[in-house]
């Protein structure tokens, strides 16, 4: 029996403090079917709207199955190819799963291929948690995340440098803070250190020996991504690895095609696909196998909603290999309550595989 087609696409944005709000994809079905996928983008709320809108003009007797790609294909169709039009067309091929799933009876990992894993190892970024940007402020997140059983921490020290202005006097707020979360943690807890872009090539090679010397094990997204900085990316992987510590990046990009330039230039030890913008949770293990081709880690990106965390826990327990997946430490208690059931939050530093239909739980926000 053909599936039903989708009926409707509805976007909605939950405001989870003063500075974040999560945006998520609801999809319907005429046979009363509903699924639920995340899209959550910052910088671009009227881009996500623009596409979510287009979408739902186009939804007429568009298929309910995830392997059609509706989405994603009808956005590039018209020529739609920002982050938000990825970040939408990710969120719809997410609820298609979560309705395939929910119709079948079974987990959207059940789906993708079967759970080679039942546990997951995460770390907890604290970025959106820290609302005190002092050194002590860092520290106090720090601490609370490792009190809590996380075993690897992030944080985003670089608040305001762009790589016009990273230069040492600039960088220095965040050394400061780097050193305060160190100090805060036992030796045996994983340091990580993630930039934005917010560097030049020479300032993120000059950070580096100051970065090891704070015993940081991770530093992500140093410099702008593109395609040209391949080579500026890989010299810093380098060095970077020279002193200890793994690179890491790719968090926006969008496909396999997407990725490919920098894995096959070397430009990362770990690529970091977002569910919210990778181009569905297939496109994803594609993602993750081209990775493994190039002897490259992959630790799945996500510093969002409860959404693309449940998401990104059923891709990542099929895929092939895992470093381990990031998540949101402490933002808010809306992570739990806008959901029906577990968000599967991590405990001792590991996320448990998502049970039940679908992606597991409904939106009730």
């Amino acid at each position: 029996m053909p599936h039903a087609p989708i009926d409707a696409i509805d976007l909605l944005a939950v405001p989870a403090t003063d500075a974040t709000t999560w945006t998520f994809v609801r999809v319907r079905t005429p046979d009363g079917q509903e699924g639920v996928g995340e899209a959550t983008l910052l910088a671009d709320a009227a881009g996500l709207a623009e596409a979510a809108a287009f979408l739902a003009r186009s939804v007429r007797g568009a298929p309910s199955e995830p392997a059609a790609r509706w989405a994603w294909t009808t956005l590039r169709a018209a020529g739609r190819t920002t982050l938000a039009d990825a970040a939408v067309a990710s969120a719809v091929d997410q609820a298609l799963w979560d309705i395939a799933g929910r119709r079948r009876g079974e987990p959207v990992h059940a789906l993708l291929g079967g759970a080679r894993r039942e546990r997951l190892p995460a770390y907890a970024n604290v970025n959106r948690r820290t609302r005190d940007r002092s050194p002590a402020g860092f520290a106090a997140s720090a601490r609370a995340a490792e009190t809590a059983g996380c075993t690897a921490i992030k944080i985003a020290p670089f608040d305001g440098v762009t790589p016009a202005t990273a230069r040492p006097a600039a960088l220095a707020a965040g050394l400061e803070r780097i050193a305060a979360a160190r100090g805060a943690l036992r030796p045996a807890t994983t340091l990580m250190v993630d930039c934005h872009w917010r560097l030049d090539e020479a300032a993120a090679a000059a950070i580096i020996p100051e970065l090891a010397r704070h015993g940081v094990a991770w530093f992500e997204c140093p410099i702008p991504e593109t395609p040209a900085a391949v080579p500026a990316l890989r010299a810093l992987r380098t060095a970077a690895n020279a002193r200890g510590m793994q690179l890491a990046g790719c968090e926006q990009m969008v496909g396999v095609e997407g990725f490919e330039p920098y894995l096959a230039g070397g430009a990362y030890d770990v690529i970091m696909p977002d569910a919210k913008y990778a181009g569905g949770l297939a496109e994803m293990l594609r993602i993750f196998a081209l990775a493994a081709r190039h002897g490259t880690s992959v630790s799945p990106h996500n510093p969002s909603g409860p959404i693309c965390h449940l998401a990104t826990l059923h891709v990542a327990a099929v895929a092939e290999s895992l470093l381990h997946v990031e998540t949101q430490f402490d933002e808010t208690p809306r992570f739990g309550t806008i959901v029906d059931g577990d968000p599967h939050l991590p405990r001792a530093g590991v996320c448990a595989l998502p049970g039940g239909p679908g992606l597991g739980v409904r939106l009730v926000a």
